[in-house]
């Protein structure tokens, strides 16, 4: 088995308002998709955006849940700069930040904020290693 991850899904309460938040809100690049779901290309994996009782209901387990799901999404960049730039462009599109951008134990800097369901997604500057594009060609 060659492991990889091809496709993170998120079961969303209101699809046309998270549909918004990702695409206008954050520029991610929406692919072409059937009206109850959304796609968008992310470097090398795709995002999935459906309805989180569709989503329960097709997983056959109950949509009902509160409180931290232990799952948080991260998204490395190349700088500090970029870290803040890219929380402060979710928190202006209506994310929740979580934890301000902030040197952190492992050596580098990062902080959290909460799309429009709660999504946990940590906004990284690793300046031990990257993580991104550049190293899809090797």
């Amino acid at each position: 088995m060659s492991p990889r991850i091809s496709m993170i899904t998120l079961g969303v309460r209101d699809l046309p308002a998270a549909v918004s938040f990702y695409e206008q809100g954050l520029g991610f690049p929406r692919l072409e998709s059937p009206p109850e779901v959304a796609f968008f290309t992310l470097n090398g994996t795709w995002l999935g955006l459906y309805g989180r009782d569709a989503l329960a209901e097709d997983a056959t387990v109950s949509a009902a849940g509160s409180g931290f799901s232990g799952v948080a999404l991260a998204h490395n960049v190349e700088s500090e700069a970029e870290v803040d730039a890219v929380i402060a462009q979710a928190a202006a599109v209506g994310a929740t930040v979580v934890k301000q951008p902030q040197h952190v134990f492992w050596g580098g800097y990062s902080g959290y904020f909460a799309d429009l369901d709660g999504h946990l997604w940590e906004v990284a500057h690793n300046p031990h290693a990257w993580i991104g594009p550049r190293d899809e060609a090797k």
